[in-house]
């Protein structure tokens, strides 16, 4: 099973991952959300954010660019927003046509996309920190107890443990596709691109009709031990002193960030 393909838990003794994993993901919540709150050109405000993910990262015991470099993946998606740079009012630098449309190029619209972009990067950072130092089993049980419908945490739970096995089956198909698909050497495997795109197509189908035959025994089996909709976990999910104190210092220091950036 290819457990590394999607699971992003890195197994450390720290005290970020001894917090109870409902304060990890409010605190997540709350980072994004106090980001998305600032106004653009708040420098001041995105540094002091910077500097409270790198104390996180700190009490992580995975580096200090750990997240850091799995959160430029992130940036390109990012770049959707570079419209932002002609449409927003302000005080043009320069402007030019093009396709016989004015585009405008101004501040106040480099500085809302620098804005967005240092947003997207710090938030994609802490939502990365949060899978890495809590087991998805706590994050599901973590969002039953902050009262998300038990029906959409079962969805989640269940598609994420049965990603594993379609990719097995995934591969199982490619393996016997390879292995049925011989030529001589020098020439390219299979034949045209009509019967690539067949093959792929009955893999597609293959696949479907595996998962739901899988699907149905597992519904067998998971109601015939007495499933009832809940999932359980060896966490006990007490809230400690350590737990409390951590939530007060996230809620102040967002709260500090917020008043920063509006100074």
């Amino acid at each position: 099973m290819h457990v590394n393909l999607f699971d992003r838990y890195q197994e450390t003794q720290s005290f970020l991952h001894r917090l109870d994993p409902r304060v990890k993901v409010l605190a997540t919540i709350f980072y994004v959300v106090s980001n998305a709150l600032l106004p653009d050109g708040a420098w001041f405000a995105f540094f002091a954010a910077w500097i409270f993910l790198l104390a996180c990262n700190a009490l992580s015991k995975l580096g200090w660019n750990y997240t850091l470099k799995r959160s430029l993946i992130a940036l390109p998606f990012a770049l959707i927003a570079i419209t932002v740079l002609f449409t927003t009012k302000g005080t043009p630098l320069f402007s030019f046509e093009l396709f016989s449309v004015h585009w405008a190029l101004s501040l106040a619209g480099i500085t809302r996309f620098a804005a967005i972009l240092i947003r997207s990067w710090l938030s994609v950072q802490m939502a990365l920190l949060l899978v890495a130092a809590t087991t998805f089993p706590d994050l599901i049980h973590a969002l039953e107890h902050l009262r998300i419908p038990k029906v959409l945490t079962a969805i989640i739970a269940f598609l994420y443990r049965y990603l594993f096995v379609l990719t097995d089956e995934s591969f199982r198909l490619l393996r016997a596709r390879e292995a049925r698909s011989v030529a001589a050497e020098g020439m390219k495997r299979g034949g045209s691109l009509l019967w690539r795109a067949k093959n792929a197509g009955n893999m597609v189908g293959q696949l479907f009709l595996r998962s739901y035959e899988r699907s149905d025994r597992i519904y067998q089996a998971m109601t015939a031990r007495g499933y009832s909709g809940r999932l359980y976990t060896l966490n006990p999910h007490e809230m400690k002193s350590a737990d409390y104190f951590a939530a007060a210092l996230t809620l102040t220091f967002l709260s500090f960030i917020q008043i920063l950036g509006r100074i």
